[in-house]
């Protein structure tokens, strides 16, 4: 009988442990997306720089609507600089896991 709900306590208190790593995997899904999002915008970038358009809005344009206010571009010479913050529940871990991609462009001839 001491046996008696041994599997409930077990499962208790693995609980936040099984959480905290579905937590965990979620964000590094969402840092690669983003980083996915930030290598596309910056050659979006690139390519309207390329034929004289504004790459800014090039690269703002080819991110998602939440990204709006967690996207910085910066264009330097012929090169596009996109820095992206992911998604996350927790400010402070999205702060550090924030990824950058750049491109270079050429103008058309």
């Amino acid at each position: 009988m001491a046996e008696r709900g041994q599997a409930t306590v077990e499962l208790v208190a693995a609980l936040p442990v099984l959480l905290l790593t579905g937590l965990v995997a979620l964000q590094l899904l969402a840092a690669g997306y983003a980083m996915t999002l930030a290598d596309g915008a910056a050659e979006a970038g690139a390519l309207a720089l390329a034929s004289g358009e504004s790459a800014t809005d090039a690269a703002r344009a080819a991110l998602p609507g939440w990204a709006e206010d967690d996207v910085s571009v910066r264009v330097e010479g012929g090169t596009v600089s996109v820095r992206l913050r992911p998604p996350s529940p927790i400010p402070a871990l999205s702060e550090r896991l924030t990824v950058s991609s750049s491109a270079a462009a050429r103008p058309a001839r």
